[in-house]
Order: structure tokens, then C-alpha cells, then sequence
């Protein structure tokens, strides 16, 4: 993913919140709809996400410390992280706490105009950052499906934009719901449950970023198919026997460690063993841009953990 791309997504984001908390805010003052209410909050804690997540990006790029070795790359694993956080305890458990008040002490949804005409121009703000979020996503996505795009993907902001902007729109669209049975039966208790059900939906959404977003958070390595082509890459030279074993984590999105264990020919002095190693990771590189740190350790011809348990005798059965 881009830099540019996953910014231009979030400012869309942001902007487009910013003007539907304030119009939301707007039309609860006139209602005294919940759901407009819920909505309202839903979309300020929005607006709070996304700044989180652009400040993750901008406290990521600081430069290298004795401290922080490696670099500070995972700030954006944890800003998002955050933004989970911050998605279930504002915008789910208010609204699951309005929206019980609004059931057990249901109240007349006053000027629904207001209602309705807010909730339709933020469905358009909503559709208009959700589109662009897509598109964005779709320019590093390839082939992925959209699940497997947000379960894989090693940058956070696209993914936590995607799902709030879809949460957004559900839940604008039940609250829409929520509000025109309230009016059409004159029974208030339909706001209500149109908040509850917004408050399950950011529950279920905030739950499956945590997830993942801790996932980053405390560590992940590639993918089975891109570990594959690192082992290529490292076999194809020359002065590399076979790969011992490998490790590999992600620093941050744009960063990746790769530790390796090769083993090398007897015969090769400590020129040849280094120029091999310098070959090595130039084409790991070429392979894979994001290959920022590569440690190599030769080794003579230690067998791999699959040589040496192929190479085991089978041990006789005991009588």
C-alpha cells in the first residue's frame, strides 16, 4: 500500500465525519432521536479514528533510536489497535446503553424531517468516503478477496477505514430504519432498537479489529507463498547450499526482517561465503522491495530441520 493512497483514504474519512457528526448533532437537537444521537457520537469517535491513524503514520516515519533499534514502525499497528479500542468503548457501548434507555423509556421521535434529511445526505458523505476507500484498496488488493485483503493486509489503515466506513453505512441505514418505524407506528421503542442494533454492529466490527490489529501489534511473519519465493531467491546462488531454517517479522508495514541460517560449501573461503551472502540479499530484495533487514549465518552444510528428520532411522519398537 502506498503511502499516498492510504492517506488520501483516511482524509476522505475524515472529512467526510467531520461534516455528518455535525449534521447529526444537528438533527438529534431537533428529534431527540437516540439513533440520531448514537449516530452523531458514532461518527465524532470516527473522526477521532482517523486522526489516531494519521498520527500513527507520522510517529512511525521518526528515525531510528539506541532505544528502538528497528525503527518505530509498529506505532501504526498500535494507533490502530487504539482506534479498535476506542470504536468499541465510545461508539458500541453507547450506543447499546442509549438504545436500552430509549427501550425501556421510549419517547415520540419529534420533527423527523430533520431526521430523514440529515441521515440521507450523510448515507451520500458515507457512500463518498467508503468509494474511495475501495479504490484505494483495490490499487494493492490484487487478487485477494476483501476478507482475505483485510485479514492479510500488513498496513492497518486501509482495512480499519474500509470496515468503519461499512459500519457507517449499515449503520446509518438502521438507523434510517429505525427512525421511519418509530414515526410510522408512533411507538419510540423502534428508535431504540435501531441504536441497539447500530451499538452490535460497531461491536462486531471493533471485535474484528482487535483481532487482527493485535495480531500485527505483537508480531507477524509472510505469508507461506512470499516465504517461498525468499527461499528461492536465497537457493538460486551459487555459494548457497540449502537454507537451514528461517525466521521472518514484520517491523511495520513498509519493513520486513528476514533472519536466516544457510549453509554453505566446505570449500568456499570467507570471500567467496561473503560475496555469496551479499548476492543472497540483493535478490531477496529484488523479490520482495519490503525486505528492508536481512541477517545471514553460513554454516557448513548443517542439514535443515526436514533433511535431518527425513534423515533419521526409524527407531525399532520396543518388546
Amino acid at each position: 500500500m502506498s503511502a499516498e493512497g492510504g492517506t488520501k483514504a483516511i482524509v476522505a474519512a475524515l472529512a467526510a465525519n467531520l461534516g455528518i457528526a455535525a449534521s447529526k448533532a444537528v438533527a438529534f437537537a431537533f428529534t431527540g432521536s437516540s439513533s440520531m444521537l448514537a449516530e452523531s457520537i458514532h461518527s465524532v469517535a470516527d473522526s477521532g479514528n482517523q486522526g489516531l491513524l494519521l498520527l500513527g503514520r507520522k510517529r512511525s516515519e521518526r528515525d531510528r533510536t539506541p532505544q528502538h533499534p528497528f525503527g518505530y514502525g509498529r506505532e501504526r499497528y498500535f494507533y490502530a489497535f487504539v482506534v479498535a479500542v476506542v470504536l468499541f468503548t465510545v461508539g458500541a457501548a453507547f450506543s447499546l446503553y442509549e438504545g436500552y434507555h430509549k427501550i425501556s423509556h421510549p419517547e415520540e421521535v419529534k420533527a423527523p424531517i430533520w431526521a430523514f434529511a440529515v441521515l440521507i445526505i450523510a448515507i451520500i458523505l458515507e457512500t463518498f468516503s467508503f468509494r474511495t476507500a475501495i479504490k484505494e484498496s483495490n490499487q494493492v488488493r490484487g487478487e485477494q478477496s476483501w476478507w482475505k485483503f483485510i485479514r492479510r493486509a500488513k498496513a492497518p489503515e486501509l482495512p480499519v477505514v474500509l470496515l468503519e466506513d461499512l459500519a457507517a453505512l449499515v449503520g446509518l441505514i438502521l438507523a434510517l430504519l429505525g427512525v421511519s418505524m418509530a414515526v410510522a407506528t408512533g411507538d419510540g421503542i423502534w428508535d431504540g432498537v435501531g441504536t441497539v442494533a447500530i451499538g452490535l454492529l460497531l461491536g462486531a466490527v471493533a471485535t474484528i479489529l482487535a483481532i487482527e490489529t493485535k495480531s500485527l501489534l505483537i508480531g507477524e511473519g509472510v505469508d507461506p507463498q512470499t516465504e517461498r519465493r525468499i527461499i528461492e531467491a536465497l537457493e538460486s546462488v551459487d555459494e548457497v547450499d540449502h537454507l537451514i531454517h528461517i525466521r521472518t517479522e514484520y517491523m511495520g508495514p513498509d519493513e520486513l526482517l528476514i533472519a536466516a541460517k544457510i549453509a554453505v560449501n566446505h570449500d568456499d573461503t570467507a570471500a567467496d561465503v561473503a560475496r555469496g551472502i551479499d548476492a543472497a540479499e540483493a535478490r531477496v530484495r529484488a523479490q520482495i522491495p519490503e525486505a528492508k533487514l536481512i541477517y545471514l549465518e553460513p554454516a557448513l552444510d548443517e542439514p535443515s530441520r526436514a533433511h535431518a528428520l527425513e534423515a533419521q532411522p526409524e527407531t525399532p519398537a520396543s518388546s
